[in-house]
């Protein structure tokens, strides 16, 4: 067994306050508004994505009146005063690739904003985008009052204009990182007469109020990993919009201390372990970890032997974390044919709910 153990995590405040409307040209879209069958819109998903699959909703509607986060759901997944729904990638790769946002309901276009870069705020600090906090952006109209905004989009993407028409499950960009933001999402918001609705539940946020929830804030409305429920909702489908309190984002492997965002933008990839590594670390991007959680991360040879098993219990709740651990070369070195196996499995309450490994080939 080697002995060096390395751990280290790091934590970001996934949100961002008061995510500013957009003050934009709409060269007379307003009058061009389409007129719905209906006085309240349905909304499709918002990206080109699974939820739970290659795509995440990070944040929701706060509905906590006083200081603290509360979702629709009694989770945490929200922040102070947040008032749309952040549908997130697991990481820079998958931006990079191309995800395109979606026009959740037929409307027309009031406003759009193209230009910015994509850029995490915290390289970039709030300033560098004060009053442009939503970044690259469309606003649809939808009638009667409703609007929806689509945020943080890739910068060059935006393929609308003010006064066009479009389709629900039309392209108009695609997910990006630009305005203020630490990690490539599309902020879906909801609007009636300017004022913020919970697509969730259909009530505005001056009217939501706080959910009943259970001591200890676990999900009561809807069980982790279960649907929205029917009352209430404006999604079309929403069976797709399966309620993940906790993923597992990301896992990979590095041969030196990592760090979070070149680890997310793939700087640590290799085709195999080059025998004279120093370090294998394995790190992990976390979404929703709760207190009490539990982080198993294994190294494991080509005959299933651990070269490294570490436990850790996880001490306070956090909406978006960044964590590792990994050990120095063994005396006798790295096995010399074969692949390594990094396992991370994720616990609660004595069960096991998420596990990704990583191979690498040894040389």
């Amino acid at each position: 067994m080697a002995g060096f153990i390395g751990i280290g995590q790091r934590s970001a405040w996934a949100g961002v306050g008061g995510l500013a409307l957009l003050i934009l040209a709409w060269a007379g879209a307003r009058a061009a508004a389409a007129k719905p069958a209906a006085a309240t819109p349905r909304f499709t998903l918002p990206a080109a994505c699974e939820i739970g699959r290659d795509c995440f909703i990070q944040n929701y509607v706060d509905h906590d009146p006083g200081p603290g986060r509360l979702d629709f759901a009694c989770g945490r997944l929200s922040y102070e005063g947040h008032k749309g729904t952040d549908v997130r990638l697991p990481d820079y790769r998958a931006m990079e690739r191309g995800v395109a946002v979606l026009a959740a309901a037929d409307g027309v276009v009031r406003a759009v904003r193209d230009g910015m870069e994509d850029v995490n705020i915290r390289t970039t600090g709030p300033e560098a985008v004060k009053n442009r906090e939503a970044g690259n952006s469309v606003v649809l109209m939808h009638g009667n009052g409703w609007e929806t905004q689509y945020g943080h989009m890739k910068r060059g993407s935006v393929a609308v204009k003010p006064g066009d028409r479009v389709r629900a499950g039309q392209p108009l960009g695609e997910i990006g990182l630009s305005g203020f933001t630490e990690f490539p999402h599309v902020h879906f918001e909801v609007r009636h007469e300017g004022r913020a609705v919970d697509p969730f539940t259909g009530k505005g946020m001056d009217a939501a109020g706080a959910p009943a929830c259970p001591p200890g804030g676990r999900p009561a409305t809807v069980a982790a990993g279960a649907a929205p429920p029917e009352d209430g909702t404006m999604w079309v489908r929403p069976e797709d919009l399966r309620y993940i309190e906790t993923a597992l984002l990301s896992v990979g492997l590095a041969v030196e201390r990592p760090e979070p965002e070149q680890a997310r933008r793939g700087a640590y990839d290799m085709e195999a372990l080059p025998a004279d590594a120093p370090l294998l670390v394995v790190w992990t991007d976390v979404m929703g970890a709760l207190a009490g959680d539990r982080r198993r991360v294994r190294i494991l040879d080509e005959a299933g032997r651990a070269l490294f098993d570490h436990e850790e219990t996880q001490k306070d709740s956090k909406v978006s974390q960044f964590a590792f651990a990994g050990l120095r070369r063994p005396k006798e070195g790295w096995p010399s044919t074969g692949s390594l196996r990094a396992v991370v499995t994720l616990t609660r309450d004595g069960r096991p709910f998420a596990e990704m490994e990583r191979r690498l080939p040894v040389r």
